[in-house]
């Protein structure tokens, strides 16, 4: 048993989702199964976008980028609620579409977080810490992630900005729904 306040006391699992094609559904971490408005496969990805019944946001855009190990989200929040958010990358493995059609996410704790005036930011730093620690991560894992970060941070820099490098990476433009 960890003491409280101790980092390792709040670890949770790896977080999963799955994206659902051909049933036109997402399955969140939490195991709610919801319904999607629109689904995009790409030679570079998934996007998909649906509403969402959460108090700080009503819509959710994501690209999953599996060469990129990244996960892109707009989160289209309310009341005035973060405000300056542009982008919020997970970093983790993507993968899909399975034999199935569904696509599958699991995150590996660092996230980027992108707002307006602002050096892109890594957050999550002792979640990832804490994860390996109790045995959720492995090394290999771990260092992956940060060598995602670290190409993330590093690109976006060279770039100018984090959805500039995406879309030199991916080939195109990636669309979202206000900022076609």
């Amino acid at each position: 048993m960890t003491a409280p306040g101790n980092a390792a006391a709040h670890v949770h699992p790896p977080k999963t989702e799955v994206f659902d094609v051909p049933a036109m559904t997402n399955t969140d971490n939490k195991g709610f199964v919801r319904p999607v408005d629109d689904y995009r496969e790409t030679a570079y990805g998934l996007y998909m976008s649906r509403t969402a019944d959460h108090p700080r946001f009503s819509h959710l855009e994501v690209w999953l980028l599996p060469a990129l190990g990244l996960r892109a989200n707009v989160f289209h929040f309310t009341g005035g609620y973060r405000p300056n958010q542009c982008l919020y990358l997970d970093v983790g493995r993507f993968h899909g579409p399975d034999e199935h059609g569904r696509w599958h996410s699991v995150d590996w704790y660092l996230d980027l977080v992108d707002e307006a005036d602002r050096p892109l930011q890594l957050i999550d730093v002792d979640e990832i810490f804490a994860a390996h620690a109790v045995g959720l991560l492995t090394t290999a894992e771990c260092e992956e992630a940060v060598s995602i970060s670290a190409r993330a941070l590093t690109g976006a820099t060279a770039a100018g900005d984090v959805s500039a490098w995406l879309d030199a990476q991916v080939g195109e433009h990636l669309t979202w729904l206000d900022r076609r």
